[in-house]
């Protein structure tokens, strides 16, 4: 009644006002398109400028690690003690002498027109002549490799025993989790210098040392999530209504906890790379002539002041690769993040 002597008045000050009449069907109308979960989380990823630089920075030198070792008519293993410790050089660059593609060393001499070399090494060659960009292209995939089986292995590992300790919790979780902490009071170092001995330095050797202890942060995350949501109402129901174990945690609590597990992972992966890059520098990494990232830098960094550029490559695309993925998970973990929700 108030409204109607409300609309009565202004309809005598101003003659010409007129009520604007909202039906009910049109109060209850969405008038914004309905977005989804993974649909508003992908689309402030997108708006979080360093995050999505670095995806793309990821996805350039991941595709540079399979496609550079094709790029010359070198593999990362051919010789030529002709081109030892030759510094770089780039056809369309050599006259720019303010770069260092001039392949003219520190003492103004060019080696590649002293010892007729007719092919130019684009990041120089190592002291067995050996092309360096073919060398930390194939490094770089090997640790991408590394990095991504042992990260899985992690995953898998992780998510399965994380989730039983969870669920069952009681007795079950109290000795599962007595595992963890031996295996977490023993330093990581150790046990993966330890195994590398045993099972002699290698491609597989170097998978299963990262992936024996990197599963303990993820399984740790997936218990105190699952230990967090397990009480909820729908797990009770669906438990009433006669679901197993096992689809309760593959149906309704790894999906719930999923978004842990992704930024988890996605901040394993440089930990596996700088895992792979240190074992190699120290020795216990890919042997020769196979190449890492690890390798390149400790083989670059022994003639780091006589040839700078031998260790310049390969410590700019690692570095890179640590950077990147830690800002890329970053700005995954606020994306994924209900609570960021703007």
């Amino acid at each position: 009644m108030m409204k109607e002597n409300q609309v009565q008045e202004a309809t005598e000050e101003h003659p010409g006002f007129k009520p604007v009449v909202i039906e009910a069907e049109e109060k209850e109308e969405i008038n914004t398109e309905a977005i989804s979960y993974s649909r508003d989380a992908w689309r402030r990823l997108v708006r979080n400028k360093s995050a999505f630089i670095s995806a793309v920075i990821i996805v350039l030198i991941a595709i540079m690690a399979f496609v550079g070792p094709h790029m010359n008519k070198w593999s990362f293993k051919d010789q030529d003690i002709k081109a030892s410790n030759v510094p770089p050089k780039v056809g369309i660059l050599e006259d720019v002498n303010w770069l260092p593609f001039t392949g003219v060393n520190a003492d103004g001499v060019d080696l590649y027109k002293e010892r007729n070399l007719n092919e130019n090494y684009w990041f120089g060659a190592d002291k067995l002549g050996r092309d360096i960009w073919t060398r930390t292209w194939k490094g770089t995939q090997i640790s991408l490799i590394i990095a991504l089986i042992a990260t899985l292995a992690d995953l898998l590992i992780g998510v399965i025993y994380g989730g039983i300790s969870g669920y069952f919790g009681g007795n079950v979780d109290n000795v599962m989790q007595r595992f963890v902490e031996i295996l977490m009071g023993i330093p990581q170092l150790v046990i993966i210098i330890l195994l590398i001995m045993v099972l002699k330095p290698g491609l597989l050797s170097i998978i299963l040392a990262i992936a024996l202890t990197g599963w303990i942060g993820q399984s740790r995350i997936v218990r105190g999530q699952i230990l967090k949501i397990k009480s909820s109402e729908y797990i009770m129901a669906a438990r009433k209504l006669g679901a197993k174990p096992g689809r309760l945690i593959g149906k309704h609590l790894l999906p719930n906890t999923m978004g842990q597990i992704i930024i988890t992972t996605m901040f394993s992966i440089p930990s596996a790379i700088f895992a792979e890059a240190f074992l190699s520098f120290i020795g216990l990494g890919i042997p020769q002539p196979n190449a890492s990232l690890g390798t390149l830098i400790d083989a670059g960094s022994k003639v780091v002041d006589i040839h700078p550029y031998q260790v310049m490559l390969p410590a700019i695309v690692l570095a890179l690769l640590l950077i990147c993925f830690n800002l890329f998970a970053d700005g995954l973990r606020d994306a994924l993040d209900p609570k960021m929700r703007r």
